[in-house]
């Protein structure tokens, strides 16, 4: 269903503008179909290889770091505790679509990794067995991403305001 150009649908209900929360069950497929491909080029093309790098999951690491500092900032900004500065409505939009991107990229680098470790443990060679610590440590560090971004995702909700009412129309009776 679509909205008119007065904004409304066909029914005069306004649309929505909010945002959704990340679903859980994108990430998973987003990870699972991740998996699969690294699976796949794995054992198509790991004879040709060079050793795997520590690059991915330092990367993945310090993005976790950053993220989970700025959701602990935010959400104390955010609930206007004492000595934060009050944050920018733009700010925090950013940092939802922040949060929104890192959290599928997480999924896809866990999802990947994933697949590369399941792979390398069951090869039987030494080579395989060294680059186990590179993978585990990229796997790891894609799910703290992951956490990271959905904790900054949920940093930037609003809280509620038990004082202010709702007659239905979407503004606050305060406000009109």
């Amino acid at each position: 269903m679509s909205a008119n150009p007065e904004g409304r649908y066909p029914d005069g209900r306004r649309p929505d503008p909010s945002l959704r929360p990340t679903s859980i069950s994108v990430l998973v497929v987003a990870g699972l179909a991740a998996a699969a491909l690294g699976w796949l080029l794995l054992s198509f093309s790991y004879s040709r290889l060079p050793a795997l790098p520590w690059t991915p999951a330092l990367v993945l690491a310090v993005l976790a770091v950053a993220e989970g500092m700025l959701a602990q900032n935010t959400s104390a900004r955010i609930q206007r505790k004492p000595g934060s500065p009050p944050v920018e409505p733009l700010a925090v939009a950013r940092y939802v679509a922040l949060a929104k991107a890192s959290s599928l990229v997480g999924a896809i680098f866990a999802g990947f990794s994933a697949g590369l470790l399941t792979w390398l443990l069951l090869e039987p060679t030494r080579a395989a067995r060294g680059d186990i610590p590179a993978t585990a440590g990229a796997f790891v560090a894609a799910l703290a991403l992951i956490g990271a971004a959905l904790w900054l995702e949920r940093s930037c909700r609003v809280p509620e305001q038990p004082d202010r009412e709702d007659d239905g129309t979407g503004r606050p009776t305060e406000l009109r």
